[in-house]
């Protein structure tokens, strides 16, 4: 084993601490959103949802631009790099972000011009429902964030391809303090944003606004310590590397997936702005709780893989790479089945526990649907992207765009059947139900995809864990499911209640776990033990 293997973290160590700085960054991330709909509530005046189209902007113009790129492409090109090039792919890394760079800026400006025009292209006025005016005065604020986005996504590549992954993953903590200090300082202000008229001035409006900027560039700013202190020196340089070309090959693809994706997210966007009052709001943070886990758990699994299947995939090693991507799916099975499941029971009750304070509680009810539509979803979106990272890891983008253009054509339906056939106020849950059912497909085509590449992929043990964990998952549920009707037949206002909603989410929770993970031991789970010890070593920590 040569000096760099000898260096690299094992995959539990790396996960494990990328597990703890994620649970931060999302709880705190998520107590931002819970205090603005406290704050501004769901549905009022519509400025909870115009900041939160004109917020997803900037997110979306990145990814179109760089982000799927740089997620999904980068890593393994520079871990080729690294490992094939005589200076450690430090001249390649420069090119590759000179490039980088010089696109976020220029796309940067033109969509800062381009608001109102975006604005048009993701929101639907047509019912008054919407506050166009206000959206694009968001817009002018936010869409700066899309340079920090991508400088934040390519200085976190370089980094993770260096085998330091703690300082990318706490990053997002500090945007989110920032975020908080900002919400903070809207409620103690006196006054409300103006939406009508709109103007651009308005104190509340500015602070909301490039306050929420600000943490996206202290969020990219603060990597380049690390950066320096990992020995790379981040020099400007132009020329051409035939890797280049290479890079741009595969990028063309990822921006295919990234359009693709949006068609389905303007067609959400449009649906939901048309609908009731703070539909896209709830669309939003029901996918953000149903996210909060995989983005713990499975994304530092995913992060701390890629780099090992970019290596396989770089040495051929196929059976190293679809080892990977077996361990990948069993763990991902057992920590996230049994979490899916018990959300699924519980989303009315957890909708409630957090919106219990301030003008939020109101849609308490609707948010809390939308989170049981959505659950079930959980599980394969995670093993969704787990099978994509394995075709960018074979420098393979055309595969997993063609996937996405799959679950799209199913999603674009779904959402305008919901919105042709369900009442206005419920028309968010035929939007999450449309998230869930693509993913599903999603996993099923990429699996299909997989054998007829790679032939066999050792799917019967994969099988075998998935119907244990289906078992001891249901199980799991039907206790949670026990204690909630407990709830609704003992205590007064039932899980409608503040009492009742967290007694169902706090005892259901930990029963129903507590009955998963025995049933999973009694039905001799083999990766509940690296589980566990993935959990627990994320406790000790």
């Amino acid at each position: 084993m040569d000096q760099q293997q000898d260096e690299e973290p094992s995959l539990a160590r790396a996960s494990g601490s990328m597990a703890v700085a994620t649970l931060v960054s999302r709880i705190t991330g998520f107590v931002s959103k819970l205090l603005l709909a406290a704050v501004i509530g769901f549905s009022a005046k519509a400025i909870n949802d115009s900041y939160t189209v004109a917020n997803t902007v900037p997110n979306i113009i990145y990814e179109l631009l760089l982000g799927g790129v740089l997620t999904s492409v980068v890593v393994p090109l520079l871990v080729r790099a690294r490992h094939e090039d005589a200076d450690g792919g430090e001249e390649y890394t420069h090119r590759l972000l000179t490039v980088s760079l010089t696109m976020l800026l220029g796309m940067t400006a033109l969509a800062v011009a381009a608001a109102p025009l975006l604005t048009k292209l993701f929101v639907d006025s047509s019912s008054g429902n919407a506050n166009p005016a206000l959206v694009t005065a968001f817009a002018y604020l936010l869409l700066p964030e899309i340079l920090f986005y991508g400088m934040f996504a390519m200085l976190g590549a370089i980094l993770n391809t260096r085998n330091v992954f703690a300082a990318p993953a706490w990053a997002p903590v500090l945007n989110n303090v920032v975020l908080l200090a900002t919400i903070a300082a809207y409620f103690v202000l006196p006054g409300d944003i103006s939406t009508d008229p709109v103007r651009i001035t308005d104190f509340k409006l500015l602070l909301l606004g490039l306050g929420t900027t600000l943490g996206i560039v202290i969020q990219a700013l603060v990597l380049i310590p690390p950066l320096l202190r990992s020995g790379y020196r981040p020099r400007w340089h132009w020329g051409w590397d035939r890797r280049l070309g290479e890079f741009g090959g595969l990028a063309l693809w990822v921006v295919g997936y990234v359009v693709v994706s949006q068609i389905g997210y303007i067609t959400i966007t449009r649906v939901a702005t048309n609908g009731a009052a703070g539909g896209i709001s709830i669309y939003t943070y029901s996918w953000l709780l149903v996210q909060m886990p995989y983005g713990v758990l499975g994304v530092s699994l995913l992060t701390a893989i890629m780099p090992r299947m970019s290596k396989a995939a770089a040495t051929k090693n196929i059976p190293a790479l679809l080892d990977d991507l077996s361990l990948g799916s069993r763990m991902s099975a057992v920590m996230l089945a049994p979490i899916s499941a018990l959300m699924t029971v519980l989303g009315p009750a957890l909708a409630v526990a957090i919106t219990v304070f301030g003008k939020g509680g109101a849609d308490a009810p609707r948010l809390g649907l939308a989170i049981t539509a959505s659950s079930f979803g959980l599980l394969p979106y995670a093993l969704t992207m787990l099978q994509m990272r394995v075709f960018y890891a074979m420098k393979d983008a055309r595969t997993p765009t063609l996937i996405n253009a799959v679950m799209i054509a199913l999603k674009v339906p779904v959402c305008l059947l919901a919105a042709a056939v369900l009442p206005a106020n419920q028309v968010v849950f035929g939007l999450t139900f449309s998230d869930a059912i693509s993913f599903t497909l999603g996993t099923i085509v990429g699996e299909l995809l997989l054998r007829k590449r790679f032939g066999r992929l050792g799917s019967r043990r994969v099988v075998r864990t998935y119907v244990k964990v289906a078992v001891a998952a249901v199980w799991g549920a039907a206790v949670a499911l026990v204690v909630e009707l407990g709830v609704r037949s003992y205590v007064p206002g039932g899980v409608h209640g503040a009492l009742g909603a967290w007694l169902s989410l706090v005892v259901g929770g930990i029963l129903g776990l507590l009955a998963a993970f025995g049933m999973m031991a009694l039905l001799r789970v083999h990766e509940l033990r690296p589980a566990l010890d993935k959990i627990g070593s994320f406790v000790r920590r």
